[in-house]
């Protein structure tokens, strides 16, 4: 399902994310839309002979390891732009997670700007994108809803998928 994106510029959080078909399916599902959507990965992706294919399919390489002032760069890149969406996968990685990583969430507050809750559900077959909030700054709050959407979506790999929190 897709509803389109409400205005020039927000975050696309994609959850849950368990396996490397996850980002196959998004860019078939942003190409079937026509969605000029900018898109997070490992600088590790972004080497020869990939880089510029990634890097024109959207791709924003980030290093993962040590903090660079992503956020401030982004937030930014958003000012300096006048269309600018961003896909995040807030777990940060395929592998299990405790919590989610906090950057969407920051930048969104941040920026006022809103956040669409994307999915790959292998459970049902379904890809979307269909619903949009605007963050309250209410941490416990803004995640109970965000929880609610994504109650029973399930990733490729069940066992992987992240807990829906930020870091304490």
């Amino acid at each position: 399902m897709f509803s389109p994106l409400p205005g020039p510029k927000g975050i696309v959080i994609v959850y849950p994310h368990t396996s490397n078909w996850d980002f196959m399916i998004g860019l078939l599902f942003k190409f079937s839309f026509g969605l000029k959507v900018r898109w997070m990965g490992k600088d590790s992706l972004f080497r020869w002979p990939l880089r510029r294919l990634l890097l024109r399919l959207g791709g924003i390489p980030v290093r993962r390891g040590q903090r660079s002032g992503f956020v401030a760069a982004m937030l930014g890149e958003f000012a300096a732009s006048s269309t600018l969406w961003l896909a995040i996968t807030p777990e940060g990685t395929r592998s299990r997670t405790t919590h989610w990583k906090s950057g969407f969430y920051r930048l969104a507050t941040a920026a006022e700007l809103p956040v669409g809750l994307g999915y790959i559900d292998y459970a049902t077959r379904t890809v979307g994108i269909d619903t949009y909030l605007h963050l309250s700054g209410d941490v416990p709050a803004d995640l109970e809803r965000i929880r609610g959407f994504y109650a029973g979506r399930r990733g490729l790999h069940p066992a992987s998928e992240g807990d829906i929190q930020l870091p304490p």
